[in-house]
């Protein structure tokens, strides 16, 4: 299973964020899609996701800064960040889950907020 995203490079501190991910239409039209991050010696933590339902959930330490949104003609995920700063920095994966709890994963983008 083929998540390709685009997006994520070297962001300035306080800039804005654009990452995509495009997958087939099978496995997006039964998937919750949601856009972790991890950092070296960290765990991967849920940044967000949206659901079928396009209601989004978002991590605390995004909220107001972050938006997660759907294009079902697209099959496509979009998130979407502005006032970036270094705690941002980290490599973003795309998923799709399941709703028998199978998760595929994107390659991931790596995403520096840097002066």
């Amino acid at each position: 299973v083929e998540l390709v995203e685009s997006g994520g490079g070297l962001v300035q501190p306080g800039g804005s964020l654009s990452l995509s991910c495009t997958t087939s239409r099978s496995l997006f039209g039964q998937s919750t899609m949601g856009w972790y991050r991890q950092t070296t010696g960290k765990q991967r933590e849920l940044v967000a996701d949206i659901g079928l339902d396009s209601i989004p959930n978002l991590a605390d330490s995004v909220k107001g800064r972050f938006t997660i949104s759907r294009d079902d003609e697209k099959n496509t995920v979009y998130l979407r960040g502005n006032s970036l700063n270094s705690e941002d920095t980290a490599e973003y994966y795309c998923s799709a889950t399941t709703p028998w709890g199978l998760t595929s994963w994107g390659q991931g983008t790596l995403v520096t907020v840097s002066s």
